[in-house]
């Protein structure tokens, strides 16, 4: 399969898969049950259907094909939990989940126990390289929706005039360090994962694959992603009502929609104040910008004078870099101001970075067979690579290979901007990356 070969040992596999696990409802234990059926568009999904459909990705692609005699809870939960995979079967409709009142929260977390159970029992026996690598793809799956679920419940959340708060933050003091440029020579880089240097633990999704070379111009990258107190002089500037600084779909969405700011923003009466799952705050002016869509990220990188990085250059510049910043294990929830230092920061946490790479595959690239290539394959169009990961996304999900992608419309997640421009070779210097 295009998934690399797991080689933990079982007992390391299956406390990983079991704390993860348990990680979801804790996710879930500050809400009411009122909260978890809650959908609020057809693009997000309600609290429980995410406790349902990660259990429902265990019990079809490891249990049922790997235990011998596995009977589900309930045969019908197939039908209601299968997300996209046609190869599987039909799938309850996406923008209908709310409706889905049973099973109720008490009957899922059963579902959940039951299928823990058969999972632990699994891998008390010996584990095939195969099984590991899919069970590998499970937990990463899981992290996934795990982020998704604080995605999807702020928006939730954000239709009420309560302003409902999911867990309480303190607000940051202090200001953002200067942006600055680093710059990049260029040359022959290789990119992707895949490559024998790699441990044999490290997972990687097929869309990240195969490692592949790319030629790259001279060209250098801010700092830091750019800030609240920034995108907000784009807005007093006139920024979204400028037609020459936005592209033809995004200015017929921004018309369409009659946006003039970022999602979960309010700026009525001279107040700045923003939605947060810790409530309702003032807005920060030192902390990076987050909930933009690809349209609002490239107007605002125009006004700049710059424009987005590719996410060649994005993973060239993160490659040696650390894997530090905001996650969701700080349980903060919300983007941290820059910290000081040398070289990019904020590379990784707080905010999804877009890019301006469209969603491809890369050369050679080929899904794993079965239903699971449906995973990442068969999106590759029309949508747009975000990098990093965000104050909501685990630490251990994210390396510098990882590709999110996400259509150009969409705001609800945690994406930012990180500006770069482009470099005549003979001023272009090595940065503190590779």
């Amino acid at each position: 399969m295009s998934y690399p070969q797991a080689r933990l040992r079982e007992d390391d596999l299956a406390s990983t898969l079991l704390a993860n696990r348990a990680f979801s409802e804790t996710l879930c234990a500050p809400l009411t049950p009122e909260d978890m059926g809650l959908q609020a568009c057809p693009e997000v999904s309600p609290p429980r259907w995410h406790l349902a459909h990660t259990t429902w990705f265990f019990e079809t692609f490891i249990l049922k094909p790997h235990v011998p005699g596995y009977r589900p809870i309930d045969p019908r939960f197939e039908y209601l939990f299968n997300s996209y995979y046609n190869g599987v079967g039909e799938q309850y409709p996406r923008p209908q989940r709310h409706l889905l009142s049973r099973p109720d929260t008490a009957t899922v977390l059963a579902w959940r126990q039951h299928v823990d159970e058969a999972l632990a029992d699994l891998l008390s026996r010996s584990v095939t390289p195969e099984l590991a690598a899919l069970v590998r793809l499970g937990i990463e799956h899981e992290q996934q929706h795990q982020e998704l679920l604080l995605t999807d419940l702020k928006f939730n959340f954000s239709h009420n005039p309560l302003y409902p708060q999911y867990q309480p933050h303190e607000d940051q003091a202090g200001s953002a360090p200067a942006l600055s440029w680093l710059e990049y020579a260029g040359g022959l880089v290789t990119i992707g994962a895949g490559d024998a240097s790699s441990s044999p633990e490290s997972f990687y999704f097929d869309n990240e694959t195969p490692r592949h070379r790319q030629w790259l111009e001279p060209f250098a990258l801010a700092s830091r992603p750019a800030t609240c107190g920034e995108y907000l002089a784009f807005i007093e500037d006139g920024g979204y009502q400028r037609p020459e600084l936005w592209l033809s779909d995004g200015w017929a969405w921004r018309s369409q929609q009659q946006v003039a700011m970022p999602l979960y923003w309010f700026l009525n009466d001279g107040l700045a104040e923003h939605y947060t799952l810790a409530g309702r705050r003032p807005l920060n002016l030192a902390e990076p910008v987050t909930h933009l869509n690809y349209y609002e990220a490239d107007a605002f990188a125009r006004w700049c004078g710059k424009r987005l990085p590719t996410e060649v250059e994005w993973e060239h510049a993160a490659a040696a870099r650390p894997v530090t910043g905001g996650f969701v294990e700080n349980r903060r929830y919300h983007p941290a101001i820059a910290p000081p230092g040398e070289g990019p920061r904020q590379l990784f946490g707080d905010v999804w970075e877009w890019t301006a790479s469209a969603y491809l595959p890369y050369p050679g690239f080929q899904p794993a067979p079965g239903a699971v290539g449906e995973y990442n394959g068969k999106f590759m169009c029309n949508q747009m690579v975000l990098r990093g990961g965000s104050c909501a996304s685990s630490r251990d999900h994210l390396r510098a290979s990882y590709r999110n992608f996400f259509y150009p419309h969409l705001r609800w997640q945690f994406s930012g901007v990180r500006l770069a421009q482009s470099m005549e070779a003979c001023d272009a210097t090595p940065a503190t990356a590779p």
